[in-house]
């Protein structure tokens, strides 16, 4: 299975990724494509041996004289990223700390493959995901959870909002005595502590099954789009530690 990887930063999911992929596994990385050209991507891509991309956002928008957070044009953007990939001819796009929301020229262009800190399985009263976005561990933490995982999930056109695939073993949530929820500067420092740990713990552990799962094709896709794993429904996605 060729696998073209996006980043943004630090790409440590992707080392995980790329020290898997030389185990002999079923997945190759055949491209790193970055949208900062101050990201870690093209030490990494020399260090691997692997080609190199880059459209660089910052430079897009500053053409464009627009703010990054206009998504209106997100697409134009996103058209060329998927130029720039299409000759690896992926199977599967793994976002790796990719920070870019992808618009639907590109969602749709390639499947895609994300890892979220979060048990995306969990809704809020209203029926919604509960812990999305960037500050979902901090999120998680408020609202009392005991225990974290990560999520890997399809990409599709809502911001954390694709089919789920892989669930995390439950890292057990710590928090020093005396914590106090309303010291902002108390709960920077553990969702960040956190963050790192379910990294390690989580993200490192199930981005790379997730690939080899594919790899393998042991997810399946019936004609309403449900989701199976070796031939079981799988709505809330699979947790790792059951799954051999």
């Amino acid at each position: 299975m060729r696998v073209a990887a996006l980043m943004s930063g630090s790409g440590s999911n992707l080392t995980q990724i790329l020290e898997d992929a030389a185990n002999g596994k079923a997945y190759q990385v055949v491209c790193i494509l970055t949208d900062n050209p101050q990201s870690n991507a093209r030490s990494i891509a020399k260090q691997y041996g692997i080609d190199y991309e880059q459209n660089d956002i910052n430079a897009f928008y500053r053409q464009k004289r627009l703010k990054k957070t206009d998504l209106s044009v997100r697409g134009e953007f996103d058209r060329e990223t998927v130029k720039l990939l299409q000759p690896y001819q992926p199977d599967v796009v793994a976002y790796c700390g990719y920070m870019s929301i992808a618009s639907p020229v590109l969602v749709k262009a390639f499947l895609g493959v994300n890892v979220h800190p979060a048990d995306l399985s969990l809704l809020d009263e209203a029926g919604h995901r509960a812990f999305v976005g960037k500050h979902a561990v901090r999120a998680a933490i408020l609202a009392g959870e005991k225990f974290l995982r990560s999520t890997t999930h399809l990409v599709e056109e809502t911001v954390d909002g694709g089919r789920l695939l892989v669930r995390s073993a439950p890292m057990p949530v710590r928090l020093p005595k005396g914590f106090d929820p309303k010291d902002d500067a108390q709960v920077q420092k553990a969702a960040a502590e956190h963050q790192n740990r379910l990294k390690e713990q989580g993200d490192w552990v199930i981005f790379p099954k997730t690939l080899q799962w594919l790899a393998e094709k042991r997810f399946e896709e019936d004609k309403t789009g449900a989701l199976y794993f070796d031939g079981k429904p799988s709505p809330h996605g699979v947790d790792a530690e059951n799954a051999v």
